[in-house]
């Protein structure tokens, strides 16, 4: 009897990278003469928030640029990574937060067995909290499924793991 194989899909944002990411970025800002004297700081507020604050608009968003570039180098997609609107700060400089996407919501999830289930391929995929399990018989047709979900845009970055051939 031919037994079941099964991956999990998952969107995670590797908080290690992303404080080395910071660090580094916060290096640069120190570092670049346009932003040396521009207050500018870049840190990491909990698990799940990046705050960035500048003098003004224009030096925040080179801040920004900085941090994608570096956050990029890290492995740590962009698409995972939502911005939140500039706020006024005190005296006249800027501030905004960073929010950083984990785990797929149910949206995305939906999408993902949507597309599994159009495929017509012999798997079943199922929603689990925030991630999506595919189970399947064929390791075959696993490896379509990963495909087809490499090339489909569900908003944020996803990741395999979990693959288990019992």
């Amino acid at each position: 009897m031919a037994s079941d194989n099964s991956f999990d899909v998952v969107s995670k944002v590797e908080i290690q990278e992303v404080k080395n990411a910071i660090d580094q970025a916060s290096k640069e800002v120190h570092a670049r003469f346009d932003l040396k004297d521009s207050k500018s700081s870049i840190e990491l507020q909990g698990q799940d928030v990046i705050q960035l604050a500048s003098q003004d608009e224009y030096k925040l968003k080179a801040v920004i640029e900085i941090l994608s570039q570096k956050l990029v180098k890290r492995g740590v997609s962009l698409k995972n990574i939502e911005y939140e609107k500039i706020e006024p700060a005190a005296g006249s400089s800027v501030r905004q937060k960073i929010k950083l996407k984990q785990g797929i919501n149910s949206d995305a999830a939906k999408k993902i067995v949507a597309l599994i289930k159009d495929s017509k391929l012999k798997a079943q995929a199922s929603i689990q909290g925030d991630t999506v399990r595919v189970v399947s018989k064929d390791r075959d047709i696993l490896q379509q499924i990963m495909g087809k979900l490499r090339g489909g845009d569900f908003g944020v970055e996803l990741q395999f793991t979990n693959y288990r051939s019992n």
